[in-house]
């Protein structure tokens, strides 16, 4: 059995090692590389090309989202999972348009950030649960205050693309998924955009936190 293959960045040496007698007893993952800066996180990544990079959004040289945006130019198969203390939506929102898999808490237990691990490797979006509570309960209190309407109905189609969509997968994973076109996917993906007023992924994750999905995924 293949090991997934997972580099830490962070600049303590203290949590890099917590995290990796973590995920080296398991038997599915490995950790093959660290890096303590945001620079020296993008070389390795670069030279290993892990499955997974768990990155800390707080690094000398190059932070974790600038870090992350280079990765993502350089190696885009390469899966990004922010490990922070910060808990503001902002910086969520940062990482999940540049093309972050997850982003969870450093106060999160260990069987969460393995959770996050796997759902990632899958090919998913992990949010934290506790910053996916956050951001359902204030997507209710806005709603309850403006009284907005609710958005149009969707398909049973829409609905799944704009599932999968969240999830991470490209539009070829998701055609193959539904057994229907690239052509087609494009087209649910502009209705739903439409119908919920959507501008960027980031909104679309944000709904799919907010509907529980995600998390149930």
């Amino acid at each position: 059995m293949s090991k997934l293959k997972i580099l830490l960045a962070d600049d303590h040496a203290v949590v890099r090692d917590g995290l990796k007698l973590l995920i080296n007893a398991e038997p599915d993952m490995e950790v093959i590389g660290e890096a303590k800066d945001g620079r020296a996180a993008v070389q390795k990544i670069f030279e290993l090309r892990p499955d997974i990079a768990i990155i800390d959004i707080s690094m000398p040289e190059l932070n974790g989202i600038q870090a992350t945006e280079r990765i993502k130019q350089q190696c885009p198969e390469v899966k990004v999972l922010a490990l922070t203390v910060h808990q503001e939506k902002g910086y969520l929102d940062q990482l999940l348009r540049i093309g972050a898999s997850g982003y969870i808490l450093k106060l999160a237990a260990a069987d969460e950030l393995i959770e996050a691990i796997r759902s990632v490797a899958d090919g998913k979006t992990y949010v934290d649960r506790e910053m996916a509570s956050r951001i359902t309960t204030d997507y209710l209190r806005k709603q309850s205050a403006s009284g907005a309407p609710s958005a149009k109905e969707l398909t049973d189609r829409e609905e799944q693309v704009l599932r999968l969509v969240a999830q991470g997968h490209s539009n070829k994973e998701i055609a193959n998924q539904l057994n229907i076109s690239v052509k087609t996917v494009e087209t649910h993906k502009a209705n739903f955009m439409e119908k919920l007023e959507f501008k960027s992924r980031t909104e679309v994750v944000r709904y799919a936190i907010q509907q529980g999905w995600l998390q149930d995924s």
